[in-house]
């Protein structure tokens, strides 16, 4: 392969002179910043409650290891 990649010029998209157009695109982006915020909270609790279980299983399994040799 000799030849060079071939380079994609994408240009910006004219911004809609619509006022509607405007707004719309104004409150898909504040939905957008509160969806992204929301689902890093979640994330976050998400995962000290996956992290809780994992501690709880590691205890569960060496109590009964720990019972079954008695």
């Amino acid at each position: 392969m000799n030849t060079p990649r071939r380079r994609v010029i994408r240009t910006p998209r004219e911004q809609p002179a619509d006022p509607r157009q405007l707004r719309l695109i104004e409150r898909r982006r504040s939905q957008l910043l509160k969806h992204r915020s929301d689902l890093k909270r979640w994330m976050t609790k998400l995962r000290r409650a996956f992290n809780t279980v994992e501690r709880l299983q590691r205890r569960i399994s060496r109590l009964e290891a720990a019972t079954a040799e008695n």
